[in-house]
């Protein structure tokens, strides 16, 4: 069986090249999550991992849709080639082919490049956070931190809503689309007013 693995790190990035890209390779079957690739607790990650035998085939746009983290990234390459005994093929990277001959040369080369790989992956969200961090830092210098990220969503006639969902008059998915925010905001407010 050949399976494919697509990570975007937020809702609103489009997966579709990556889905291209699968479909292009001939891949039965996809798996996605759409969070950040901190670590390895991503719920879709972990079925397919889980569902993996000895020679299937495991299809990665870039090694770091697999994740960004070195340690962890080398954890889970291991765990898919040595334990589950499957195959890997990231696509942007053709020397990361586990299907190719695996004399020792070539297993060598492999590794050599997935450690590079799985270092620049991480170093590459080290340098995101510290960016992200200096941005602040310069927001909050300049007295500009008040104006970052979206102004927090008051909701009018809270209770109103409340026990019209509570009366089954009103779905949260109504409500929530009514007021023009998302659930979790909902369920926050809720939370919030007790």
């Amino acid at each position: 069986m050949t399976y494919g693995y697509v990570r975007v790190s937020t809702r609103e990035q489009n997966e579709a090249r990556q889905v291209d890209a699968m479909n292009e390779f001939g891949v039965e079957k996809i798996y996605m999550d759409k969070q950040s690739g901190k670590d390895f607790n991503r719920p879709q990650y972990m079925e397919m991992v889980n569902g993996l035998n000895e020679g299937d085939v495991l299809v990665l746009h870039s090694i770091d849709r697999l994740g960004r983290n070195y340690d962890e990234i080398l954890e889970q390459w291991r765990i898919i080639t040595k334990e589950k005994r499957a195959q890997v093929v990231v696509l942007d990277m053709p020397l990361l082919d586990t299907r190719q001959g695996r004399d020792l040369t070539g297993t060598l080369i492999a590794d050599i490049v997935l450690q590079l790989l799985s270092y620049v992956a991480q170093k590459e969200r080290e340098y995101i956070r510290k960016r992200q961090a200096e941005g602040i830092a310069a927001k909050k210098a300049r007295g500009d931190w008040d104006d970052y990220g979206r102004p927090r969503k008051e909701i009018e006639n809270l209770a109103a809503y409340r026990d019209k969902v509570a009366a089954g008059e009103m779905t949260v998915i109504a409500v929530c689309k009514e007021l023009g925010i998302c659930r979790a905001t909902w369920y926050e407010r809720v939370k919030e007013a007790g």
